[in-house]
């Protein structure tokens, strides 16, 4: 996959799942067998009409396995007397959407979204049935679901998504990327572990982090199995706690085994407060960027130039920036270069604001409190990640107060070494797990509200694939249809309407 595509969410295609009525059934088994097509369903309003599948399921009154479909027409009768409620699931879900097929004629079709890159494997799948997959226009107006590159279903070799899909949570945790929208899974998560790392400062701790991310992926405990794909995460995360507690000189505490290579926390706080408000203004900026971008895929240039998230956002915020560097230097020439293009983004961005309202005396009041609200979110958010500092800072605190008392002990005695072992190892346990949750929640809290506000206006919807397990069991023998020739050319579309769908 080129790159830039690495960036953008997976791209689809509007398709339709076409076949004879004889070859449906065959047709949609293997598309739930493959789990790459997400399929319309109809949603008319009308009665909730139960198939014989799903009557039968109700009459069970169990709670259903797993879906699960059967690759020949089962006998539903005896699905219900043995009680294969999984089976039964899935022939209900498989009969909803043989409710919702547009039918012409012996020829039926329903329409979905399929990742472009897989439209080729998945037709000649279907193809074995006696179906077709047919691309269509996209509908107007109707935006495709998205896929971000690492999930499952992407098409990207195992090695290659590994480490992305760990960062996936991060974006799907805070919503779903607009299919529009640049993915920022990758450089969201390499963002977290560095801030992670910079609150989370102790080699010794780091290397405990990595030590669990490589039993995660061993797949111990058995407990744990699910997170065992997060291993990339939580290895990246240590990684970078081991390399700052490396240039703090901290390894399970100031015990003096590591050099300070760049600063100590305790003794040159301010240093540490101006880098961590220095990469925060940084990757403020960069969300600047990103959202500029984002607002110019949504809505074109009009969109990104008088968004808060965009060029006039972006522009307020430099000249800001450039206002503080005069304050803080002395610089005149910072000061009017600031003010001028802080005027500007700001002209930019009440234009954009008042467009959206009412008008009049009521729209220029909203318009000044928004820009006045801007204006504060723009200091409070750069500020905000003086918490980088601050809570480095408590974690090598309580590293020095645990090695201290350890110390202490030590030097009275047998009795003082015995007692001292284990008020390192408890209080190093507790730091671990103390900090570790603080630094982690600190850390997703700075992405989600200082950088993925600026990144994201909207919410997208998620590819949801149809997916079933296949079972192959013995059923009444069914004749395969032919294959099918239909008639829909790439560029036909399949409408839906209230209570039924047709081909235009």
């Amino acid at each position: 996959m080129p790159r830039g595509e690495a960036m953008v969410p997976v791209r689809m295609r509007r398709v339709a799942v076409v076949a004879p009525e004889t070859a449906l059934r065959a047709a949609l088994v293997r598309v739930a067998e493959a789990g790459c097509v997400e399929i319309d369903l109809a949603r008319d309003g009308g009665p909730d009409i139960r198939g014989p599948a799903a009557s039968r399921l109700q009459r069970l009154r169990a709670e259903p396995a797993q879906a699960a479909l059967s690759a020949a027409p089962p006998d539903l009768d005896a699905l219900e007397r043995e009680g294969r409620t999984d089976l039964l699931a899935g022939e209900a879900q498989l009969e909803e959407r043989l409710g919702s097929a547009v039918r012409h004629g012996t020829v039926a079709a329903l329409a979905g979204w399929c990742p472009e890159a897989r439209l080729g494997a998945m037709a000649e799948h279907i193809a074995g049935a006696g179906g077709a997959l047919v691309p269509l226009r996209a509908p107007r107006g109707v935006d495709p679901p998205t896929l971000l590159t690492g999930a499952d279903t992407a098409p990207r070799p195992h090695r290659a998504r590994t480490v992305r899909r760990s960062f996936t949570p991060l974006v799907t945790t805070y919503g779903t990327v607009p299919y529009a929208d640049v993915d920022p899974t990758l450089p969201a998560g390499i963002v977290y572990v560095v801030m992670f790392g910079l609150m989370f400062g102790d080699a010794g701790h780091g290397l405990l982090l990595v030590a669990l991310a490589l039993l995660l992926r061993a797949g111990r405990p058995r407990r744990a199995a699910a997170l065992r794909p997060l291993w990339p995460f939580v290895a990246g995360a240590g990684l970078a706690a081991t390399l700052a507690g490396v240039a703090y000189g901290e390894f399970f505490g100031p015990t003096g085994v590591l050099p300070v290579l760049w600063l100590e926390p305790l003794e040159e706080p301010m240093r540490l407060l101006a880098v961590a408000v220095v990469l925060g203004a940084v990757l403020l900026a960069a969300a600047y960027v990103a959202g500029t971008v984002n607002r110019w895929r949504e809505g074109g240039p009009t969109a990104a130039v008088y968004a808060t998230s965009g060029i006039a956002g972006a522009a307020l915020y430099l000249g800001l920036l450039a206002v503080a560097g005069y304050v803080w230097l002395g610089r005149p020439a910072y000061g009017a270069v600031g003010a001028t293009i802080a005027v500007a983004g700001l002209a930019l961005a009440g234009a954009g604001v008042y467009a959206s309202t009412a008008g009049g005396p009521g729209g220029v009041a909203q318009t000044g409190v928004q820009l006045f609200d801007v204006v504060v979110r723009i200091g409070s958010n750069v500020v905000s990640f003086a918490r980088l500092a601050a809570f480095g800072l408590t974690h090598a605190a309580l590293g020095s107060i645990i090695w201290d008392g350890t110390t202490a002990l030590a030097g009275r005695g047998v009795l003082g070494v015995a007692a001292a072992l284990p008020v390192f190892l408890l209080g190093n346990a507790v730091a671990f797990s103390l900090e570790a949750l603080v630094a982690g929640v600190q850390a997703l809290r700075l992405e989600f509200y200082e950088l993925f506000s600026r990144l994201f206006q909207g919410e997208g919807r998620p590819f949801r694939p149809w997916h079933l397990p296949v079972q192959h069991i013995p059923g009444p023998p069914v004749a395969p249809g032919p294959p099918a020739v239909v008639g829909l050319p790439d560029g036909a579309a399949v409408r839906r309407g209230p209570a039924r769908e047709e081909k235009s």
